[in-house]
């Protein structure tokens, strides 16, 4: 009997298909996506993925681990605010702000009378340390939130609860510290990036690339921890927690790595977003946004980092075409759209991909080039 049978959550090695997968992917984005779309809609792509960062999060973290977080929009938010910050001191020089009160300090922080810059706002003052801020801060809060609920063993529809009422306490948080948030507006009017103008049609496109290369580098270092014994942990985890508890496993310290994992992901999506948008508000981090991402990992397939990506899309690129032709309708065809994958496509796009299409496409091929000849046909 072959031994790969007998294996109760086996992942599959990295092979040709995936290969082929994120290549196609490269392509798509780096090179045909470019070559077809005008700055404007590229810098809307851009803006399509750094979503799909949290997508990819989500995978792992609900996928494969079974922890459904509907809080991600907490570690985007924080991400994207480190980011924010970052660029509003950089906008806020004396020479910038001389008609302020208080010259040198963001212009919603003169409204509110404020007279110095809070302390907590110091360290975004240096651009090495925003980055390690933008990675480190989510990575922390998800520490504490994950630490606190999986060792009193919180688990399953109540984490998803809680998460969501942080997401809920952290949205009131910012609208309620106007003076050092930015309030309901956020933090807005970011222009430049270590002197680079952000809103011009170059660095747009540098900013895209940049997304991409990025987006690229979570897709490959997700995919070797899916496939590798963390993955094989994870699936246990999610399907028979007691028994892996039982073989001596600290179960707790997994759920709270993939966590810590899937919100450094989202906070770097987070961090992207602000830089290609210009600008963070607090409803980026809020319930019906969080709602929203766990939306994009199930039409994509809550077990693909690929399809994750290409739901994404898909989801976004729905919403665009609805919002500029029906803006009423959004949330119905946000809901309808939802409804009947879950319905029709409980896998998502991979599952449609993997029983539906890829079959037919493996047939047709074989049929002209010979099943051995093609690179993802499957060995038996």
């Amino acid at each position: 009997m072959n031994s790969r049978q007998n294996t109760p959550f086996h992942v599959p090695l990295p092979g040709k298909q995936t290969f082929l997968n994120f290549v196609i992917l490269a392509v798509l984005l780096a090179v045909i996506m470019p070559a077809t779309l005008d700055i404007f809609r590229l810098n809307l792509l851009g803006k399509y993925l750094s979503y799909a960062f949290v997508a990819i999060g989500l995978v792992l973290c609900w996928g494969y681990g079974g922890i459904l977080s509907l809080g991600q929009g907490i570690f985007f938010g924080l991400g994207g605010y480190c980011m924010a910050m970052f660029l509003k001191l950089e906008a806020s020089t004396p020479e910038a702000t001389a008609i302020q009160s208080t010259p040198g300090i963001p212009d919603f922080m003169d409204w509110n009378q404020l007279t110095e810059l809070p302390w907590f706002w110091e360290p975004f003052k240096s651009f090495p340390l925003t980055l390690i801020l933008i990675v480190a801060v989510p990575a922390v809060f998800a520490y504490i939130i994950g630490t606190a609920m999986f060792r009193r063993r919180v688990s399953g529809v109540y984490f998803s609860i809680i998460t969501q009422a942080i997401a809920a306490i952290l949205t009131i948080l910012i609208i309620g510290q106007q003076g050092y948030t930015g309030g309901v507006n956020g933090i807005t009017d970011l222009r430049t990036c270590l002197g680079f103008d952000i809103r011009s049609d170059a660095a747009k496109l540098v900013l895209y690339y940049i997304c991409v290369g990025l987006l690229l580098l979570a897709l490959f270092v997700s995919h070797l921890l899916s496939r590798g014994k963390m993955g094989h942990l994870l699936l246990a985890i999610r399907d028979q927690e007691q028994r892996v508890r039982f073989s001596g496993y600290d179960v707790d310290n997994f759920k709270v790595f993939i966590l810590c994992f899937s919100a450094v992901l989202s906070a770097i999506g987070g961090a992207m977003f602000t830089l290609q948008v210009g600008f963070m508000s607090p409803s980026f981090v809020g319930i019906v946004a969080s709602i929203e991402m766990v939306i994009f990992c199930a039409v994509g397939g809550r077990m693909s980092i690929f399809g994750a990506v290409y739901g994404t899309l898909l989801v976004n690129y729905v919403k665009t075409l609805v919002s500029e032709n029906f803006p009423e309708l959004w949330l119905f065809a946000m809901g309808t759209l939802f409804i009947c994958v879950v319905m029709a496509f409980p896998k998502g796009l991979a599952g449609l991909y993997d029983s539906k299409l890829a079959p037919w496409i493996t047939a047709k091929l074989g049929k002209l080039f010979g099943h051995s000849r093609l690179p993802f046909a499957r060995k038996h």
